[in-house]
């Protein structure tokens, strides 16, 4: 038998037992060893996700590893066994944007793992064979499940194009901001700075890395300070904070997803200062191929984020840790198996 929490709406979940999934052609079918929560999975246990990014009833879970257990008609045999993750989302493949690699922002429309799609919630999930990525046969699962959040970081840090010797903030050291802060410390920066009120991730920041941790309230000290900004937190006021951190001429990369309601970016400042501000939604196919690169070399080990795991019957628990404001807690696992 196979148990999948399953969200009926906002604020219902129910964990349901039934017979395995079985892949239809190209799909396989995952048994899943670990599934991360993030505050996307939050949203849409409470109901606060934009309703053309969920579709209820749903399974959550898009951040997940596991081992391939069936194959569908059409896929490698060669898969069974195999330590993997998978791409989120259901691209098509043959759109304009597909075609020119920019998988995430597919014009087929919306479609992914864990929202639109039965996600890792689950022992088992089902996904498309075609965006499975692979991984060492002794690859530690438990931290493979943080690939997607790392997989999101490298779409990041490959746009913002960070040279050896540059200065380098990031603004939130939450998942994505201390993910981002390993790979970009690979890279030999003259300066990497990071920017978040909670001393607990300002010191795991800089034992990843980091050269210097301050607060939020440092930030107009140092403005006009930075080559390149990256943007973890999607909290109100992190757009436009990141770009006065920039100095004129200077990238920022934008990866938090804003509510409505947020500070808009001064225009005068942004016309003035020339910056290239571009925004990450998500991960394409090649960002997913670099994260799975460097988890398996050791640029990135997302193990010491994790603080705590649950099995799936206790899923209440573990959504309600996350986005609670508790600084020492860190990435939330499920451990189906």
């Amino acid at each position: 038998m196979s148990r999948a929490v399953v969200v009926e709406r906002p604020g219902s979940h129910r964990l349901v037992t039934g017979p395995p999934p079985g892949p239809g052609p190209g799909e396989v079918v995952v048994r899943v060893a670990a599934a991360g929560i993030c505050m996307s999975d939050r949203e849409v246990y409470d109901g606060h996700r934009d309703a053309a990014y969920v579709r209820y009833p749903v399974i959550p879970g898009h951040e997940w590893s596991g081992t391939v257990e069936a194959v569908g008609e059409g896929v490698d045999a060669g898969l069974l066994g195999r330590r993997t993750v998978a791409e989120g989302f259901r691209s098509c493949g043959v759109c304009e944007r597909c075609r020119s690699g920019d998988t995430s922002l597919c014009a087929s429309g919306y479609d992914e793992t864990g929202f639109t799609r039965p996600g890792a919630f689950a022992d088992h999930v089902v996904v498309p064979a075609r965006l499975l990525h692979p991984l060492a046969d002794d690859a530690d699962l438990r931290a493979a499940a943080l690939l997607e959040p790392a997989a999101v970081v490298a779409s990041a840090v490959r746009a913002g194009q960070a040279g050896a010797g540059e200065r380098v903030a990031v603004v939130g050291a939450g998942t994505l901001g201390l993910l981002a802060v390993q790979l970009l410390a690979a890279g030999s920066p003259g300066e990497l700075t990071v920017f978040d009120p909670r001393m607990e991730r300002a010191v795991q920041a800089l034992a990843f890395g980091a050269t210097h941790a301050c607060t939020p309230e440092e930030t107009h000290d140092l403005a006009g300070r930075y080559d390149l900004v990256v943007e973890t937190a999607g909290a109100p006021s992190t757009a436009a904070s990141s770009c006065l951190l920039a100095r004129r001429g200077g990238r920022v990369i934008l990866t938090g997803i804003f509510t409505a309601g947020a500070t808009g970016i001064d225009l005068v400042h942004l016309s003035l200062s020339q910056l290239t501000v571009r925004s990450v939604f998500g991960a394409p196919s090649s960002a997913w191929a670099f994260a799975v690169r460097a988890f398996g070399t050791g640029l990135i080990d997302p193990r010491p984020l994790i603080t705590h795991e649950f099995p799936l019957e206790r899923f209440g628990d573990a959504v309600a840790l996350v986005g609670g404001g508790d600084p020492k807690t860190g990435k939330v696992l499920l451990r189906p198996s």
